[in-house]
Protein backbone atom coordinates (compact mmCIF):
# COMPACT_ATOMS: atom_id res chain seq x y z
CA UNK A 1 0.00 0.00 0.00
CA UNK A 2 1.26 3.62 -0.98
CA UNK A 3 1.57 5.87 2.05
CA UNK A 4 2.15 9.44 1.08
CA UNK A 5 5.23 11.03 2.11
CA UNK A 6 6.27 14.65 1.66
CA UNK A 7 10.38 14.12 1.63
CA UNK A 8 9.54 11.80 -1.38
CA UNK A 9 7.37 14.02 -2.94
CA UNK A 10 10.38 16.50 -2.44
CA UNK A 11 12.63 14.39 -4.20
CA UNK A 12 10.66 13.91 -7.62
CA UNK A 13 8.52 16.87 -7.71
CA UNK A 14 9.35 19.33 -10.23
CA UNK A 15 10.03 22.89 -8.88
CA UNK A 16 8.31 26.07 -10.43
CA UNK A 17 11.51 28.11 -9.84
CA UNK A 18 10.47 31.65 -9.93
CA UNK A 19 7.37 30.77 -8.10
CA UNK A 20 9.36 28.90 -5.24
CA UNK A 21 11.64 31.76 -4.69
CA UNK A 22 9.28 34.08 -4.02
CA UNK A 23 7.70 31.49 -1.57
CA UNK A 24 10.98 31.31 -0.09
CA UNK A 25 11.37 35.41 0.16
CA UNK A 26 8.31 35.62 1.52
CA UNK A 27 8.96 33.14 4.86
CA UNK A 28 9.48 34.87 7.82
CA UNK A 29 11.14 32.66 10.08
CA UNK A 30 14.60 32.14 9.70
CA UNK A 31 15.06 28.63 10.42
CA UNK A 32 12.21 28.01 7.76
CA UNK A 33 13.66 29.91 5.07
CA UNK A 34 16.66 27.85 5.21
CA UNK A 35 15.14 24.73 5.53
CA UNK A 36 13.18 26.20 1.98
CA UNK A 37 16.43 27.05 0.37
CA UNK A 38 18.10 23.71 1.02
CA UNK A 39 15.26 21.99 -0.51
CA UNK A 40 14.89 24.33 -3.91
CA UNK A 41 18.99 23.78 -3.86
CA UNK A 42 18.57 19.81 -3.85
CA UNK A 43 15.77 20.19 -6.89
CA UNK A 44 18.21 22.49 -8.68
CA UNK A 45 21.07 19.90 -8.07
CA UNK A 46 18.52 17.52 -9.45
CA UNK A 47 17.54 19.37 -12.68
CA UNK A 48 13.67 19.52 -11.34
CA UNK A 49 13.59 23.14 -11.95
CA UNK A 50 10.49 24.60 -14.15
CA UNK A 51 11.52 27.94 -15.53
CA UNK A 52 8.38 29.54 -16.92
CA UNK A 53 9.69 33.39 -18.00
CA UNK A 54 6.34 34.60 -17.95
CA UNK A 55 5.69 34.22 -14.20
CA UNK A 56 4.67 37.58 -13.16
CA UNK A 57 7.45 39.67 -12.01
CA UNK A 58 5.95 41.51 -8.61
CA UNK A 59 7.32 44.92 -7.53
CA UNK A 60 10.10 44.68 -5.21
CA UNK A 61 9.03 45.77 -1.34
CA UNK A 62 10.09 44.39 2.01
CA UNK A 63 11.52 40.74 1.98
CA UNK A 64 10.03 38.59 4.74
CA UNK A 65 12.01 38.55 8.11
CA UNK A 66 10.90 37.67 11.80
CA UNK A 67 9.54 40.36 13.94
CA UNK A 68 12.90 40.44 15.62
CA UNK A 69 15.35 42.12 15.23
CA UNK A 70 14.05 45.67 15.32
CA UNK A 71 15.40 47.54 12.43
CA UNK A 72 16.95 50.90 12.97
CA UNK A 73 18.89 53.69 10.99
CA UNK A 74 22.68 52.58 11.33
CA UNK A 75 24.00 54.90 13.09
CA UNK A 76 22.01 53.56 16.49
CA UNK A 77 23.43 50.40 16.21
CA UNK A 78 25.94 50.35 18.81
CA UNK A 79 29.51 49.36 18.21
CA UNK A 80 30.50 47.00 20.96
CA UNK A 81 34.10 46.23 21.79
CA UNK A 82 35.06 42.31 21.71
CA UNK A 83 36.91 41.84 24.83
CA UNK A 84 33.43 41.42 26.30
CA UNK A 85 31.35 38.07 25.34
CA UNK A 86 28.65 40.57 25.51
CA UNK A 87 30.52 42.43 22.08
CA UNK A 88 31.55 39.30 20.62
CA UNK A 89 27.70 38.87 20.73
CA UNK A 90 26.58 41.69 19.37
CA UNK A 91 29.47 41.32 16.73
CA UNK A 92 28.21 37.73 15.82
CA UNK A 93 24.40 39.09 15.83
CA UNK A 94 25.29 41.73 13.56
CA UNK A 95 27.13 39.69 10.35
CA UNK A 96 24.38 36.83 10.74
CA UNK A 97 21.86 39.93 10.28
CA UNK A 98 23.92 40.19 7.39
CA UNK A 99 23.83 36.42 6.24
CA UNK A 100 20.21 36.44 6.65
CA UNK A 101 19.95 39.36 4.44
CA UNK A 102 22.29 37.60 2.53
CA UNK A 103 19.71 34.71 1.95
CA UNK A 104 17.15 37.15 0.50
CA UNK A 105 19.45 39.07 -1.67
CA UNK A 106 20.29 35.66 -3.09
CA UNK A 107 16.95 34.96 -4.07
CA UNK A 108 15.83 38.01 -5.35
CA UNK A 109 18.74 38.05 -7.70
CA UNK A 110 17.07 34.55 -9.10
CA UNK A 111 13.61 35.80 -8.99
CA UNK A 112 13.52 38.99 -10.60
CA UNK A 113 15.64 38.94 -13.19
CA UNK A 114 14.21 36.91 -16.32
CA UNK A 115 16.28 36.96 -18.94
CA UNK A 116 19.50 35.81 -17.81
CA UNK A 117 21.34 31.83 -18.75
CA UNK A 118 19.99 29.36 -16.75
CA UNK A 119 23.14 28.75 -15.07
CA UNK A 120 23.26 32.46 -13.54
CA UNK A 121 19.85 30.77 -11.54
CA UNK A 122 22.27 28.19 -10.45
CA UNK A 123 24.65 30.09 -9.39
CA UNK A 124 22.48 32.16 -7.42
CA UNK A 125 20.71 29.64 -5.69
CA UNK A 126 23.73 27.95 -4.80
CA UNK A 127 24.69 31.21 -2.79
CA UNK A 128 21.56 31.52 -1.26
CA UNK A 129 22.69 27.60 0.30
CA UNK A 130 25.90 29.09 1.49
CA UNK A 131 24.30 32.02 3.21
CA UNK A 132 21.85 30.20 4.88
CA UNK A 133 24.37 27.73 5.82
CA UNK A 134 26.27 30.58 7.44
CA UNK A 135 23.59 31.82 8.87
CA UNK A 136 23.09 28.74 10.74
CA UNK A 137 26.72 28.21 11.84
CA UNK A 138 26.38 32.28 13.75
CA UNK A 139 22.48 31.60 14.86
CA UNK A 140 24.33 27.82 16.73
CA UNK A 141 27.15 30.18 17.90
CA UNK A 142 24.67 32.70 19.38
CA UNK A 143 22.96 29.57 21.24
CA UNK A 144 26.22 28.54 22.55
CA UNK A 145 26.19 31.65 23.82
CA UNK A 146 22.87 32.06 25.21
CA UNK A 147 21.73 34.29 22.49
CA UNK A 148 19.48 34.54 19.39
CA UNK A 149 19.45 36.37 16.63
CA UNK A 150 16.68 39.03 17.20
CA UNK A 151 18.52 40.08 20.20
CA UNK A 152 20.09 43.08 19.19
CA UNK A 153 18.74 45.68 16.70
CA UNK A 154 20.02 45.98 13.46
CA UNK A 155 19.54 47.59 10.12
CA UNK A 156 18.21 47.08 6.97
CA UNK A 157 20.59 48.29 4.28
CA UNK A 158 21.69 45.53 2.26
CA UNK A 159 18.05 45.23 1.55
CA UNK A 160 17.36 48.58 0.52
CA UNK A 161 20.69 48.45 -2.06
CA UNK A 162 18.31 45.59 -3.64
CA UNK A 163 15.41 47.46 -3.52
CA UNK A 164 17.36 50.81 -5.80
CA UNK A 165 18.57 47.98 -8.09
CA UNK A 166 15.40 45.82 -8.54
CA UNK A 167 15.34 47.59 -12.24
CA UNK A 168 18.35 46.13 -13.98
CA UNK A 169 20.23 43.33 -13.07
CA UNK A 170 23.41 44.76 -14.48
CA UNK A 171 22.76 47.62 -11.46
CA UNK A 172 22.36 44.64 -9.02
CA UNK A 173 25.52 42.30 -10.17
CA UNK A 174 27.31 45.75 -9.58
CA UNK A 175 26.13 47.18 -6.50
CA UNK A 176 25.48 44.47 -4.34
CA UNK A 177 28.07 41.45 -5.00
CA UNK A 178 30.66 43.83 -5.78
CA UNK A 179 30.93 46.83 -3.63
CA UNK A 180 28.46 45.69 -0.32
CA UNK A 181 29.68 42.12 -0.34
CA UNK A 182 32.67 42.89 -1.24
CA UNK A 183 33.56 44.87 1.56
CA UNK A 184 33.00 41.90 4.07
CA UNK A 185 35.95 40.47 2.15
CA UNK A 186 38.36 43.60 3.29
CA UNK A 187 36.50 43.79 6.66
CA UNK A 188 36.43 39.74 8.34
CA UNK A 189 40.52 39.28 8.25
CA UNK A 190 40.17 42.19 11.24
CA UNK A 191 37.28 40.51 12.72
CA UNK A 192 38.98 37.30 12.57
CA UNK A 193 42.78 38.54 14.37
CA UNK A 194 40.55 40.17 16.62
CA UNK A 195 38.74 37.56 17.88
CA UNK A 196 41.47 35.13 18.18
CA UNK A 197 43.49 38.46 20.37
CA UNK A 198 39.72 38.21 22.49
CA UNK A 199 40.51 34.17 22.72
CA UNK A 200 37.08 33.63 20.70
CA UNK A 201 38.94 30.72 17.75
CA UNK A 202 35.25 29.17 17.90
CA UNK A 203 33.78 32.36 16.06
CA UNK A 204 37.04 32.90 14.18
CA UNK A 205 36.61 29.54 12.52
CA UNK A 206 33.37 30.31 11.49
CA UNK A 207 34.53 33.67 9.73
CA UNK A 208 37.16 31.87 8.09
CA UNK A 209 34.80 29.80 6.45
CA UNK A 210 32.50 33.03 4.96
CA UNK A 211 35.26 34.63 4.11
CA UNK A 212 36.60 31.40 2.23
CA UNK A 213 33.50 31.33 0.31
CA UNK A 214 31.99 34.93 0.13
CA UNK A 215 35.03 35.15 -2.44
CA UNK A 216 33.12 32.71 -4.64
CA UNK A 217 30.29 34.93 -4.22
CA UNK A 218 31.82 38.23 -4.98
CA UNK A 219 33.34 36.41 -7.80
CA UNK A 220 29.96 35.24 -9.33
CA UNK A 221 28.61 38.78 -8.89
CA UNK A 222 32.14 39.60 -11.31
CA UNK A 223 31.32 36.91 -13.80
CA UNK A 224 27.52 38.10 -14.50
CA UNK A 225 28.27 41.78 -14.32
CA UNK A 226 30.31 41.11 -16.91
CA UNK A 227 27.95 38.78 -18.98
CA UNK A 228 25.23 41.98 -18.47
CA UNK A 229 27.46 44.54 -20.33
CA UNK A 230 28.56 41.84 -22.93
CA UNK A 231 24.63 41.57 -23.79
CA UNK A 232 24.42 45.59 -23.99
CA UNK A 233 27.80 45.82 -25.79
CA UNK A 234 28.97 48.02 -22.86
CA UNK A 235 32.89 48.11 -21.73
CA UNK A 236 32.64 46.44 -18.04
CA UNK A 237 35.28 48.03 -16.23
CA UNK A 238 34.17 51.82 -17.21
CA UNK A 239 30.65 51.17 -16.35
CA UNK A 240 31.64 49.75 -13.00
CA UNK A 241 33.47 52.69 -11.87
CA UNK A 242 30.64 54.77 -13.53
CA UNK A 243 28.10 53.04 -11.46
CA UNK A 244 30.34 53.54 -8.07
CA UNK A 245 30.50 57.12 -8.79
CA UNK A 246 26.86 57.19 -9.17
CA UNK A 247 25.90 55.45 -6.29
CA UNK A 248 28.65 55.61 -3.56
CA UNK A 249 29.72 58.72 -1.76
CA UNK A 250 31.98 58.23 0.96
CA UNK A 251 35.38 57.10 1.88
CA UNK A 252 36.09 53.11 2.65
CA UNK A 253 37.99 52.46 5.47
CA UNK A 254 40.91 50.08 4.69
CA UNK A 255 42.86 48.06 4.61
CA UNK A 256 41.58 46.48 1.20
CA UNK A 257 41.76 42.71 0.76
CA UNK A 258 43.23 42.91 -2.57
CA UNK A 259 44.55 39.06 -3.10
CA UNK A 260 40.74 38.18 -2.45
CA UNK A 261 39.33 41.04 -4.41
CA UNK A 262 41.56 40.21 -7.72
CA UNK A 263 40.62 36.64 -7.09
CA UNK A 264 37.14 37.30 -6.93
CA UNK A 265 37.31 39.30 -10.27
CA UNK A 266 38.08 42.62 -9.58
CA UNK A 267 40.96 44.32 -12.40
CA UNK A 268 43.69 46.31 -11.43
CA UNK A 269 42.06 49.85 -13.01
CA UNK A 270 38.99 48.80 -11.05
CA UNK A 271 41.17 48.50 -7.46
CA UNK A 272 42.69 51.68 -8.18
CA UNK A 273 39.27 53.01 -8.11
CA UNK A 274 38.26 52.24 -5.19
CA UNK A 275 41.76 52.07 -3.02
CA UNK A 276 41.37 56.12 -3.78
CA UNK A 277 37.84 56.33 -2.11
Amino acid sequence: MHTYNRHNELETAVIPLFERAAECLAITSPDDKCIAVGELWMAAQEYRLEFDPHTPVTPIGLAGHPDKPELVVPSQVKRRRLGSEAGRAALIHAIAHIEFNAINLALDAVYRFRDMPRQYYYDWLSVAEDEARHYQLLQNRLQMMGRAYGDFPAHNGLWQMAQRTADDCLKRMALVPRVLEARGLDVTPGMIERLEAAGDPETSRILNVILEEEVRHVQIGSHWFKVCCDQRGLEPEGTFLALLREHFSGTLRGPLNIPARMQAGFTQREMDAISAL
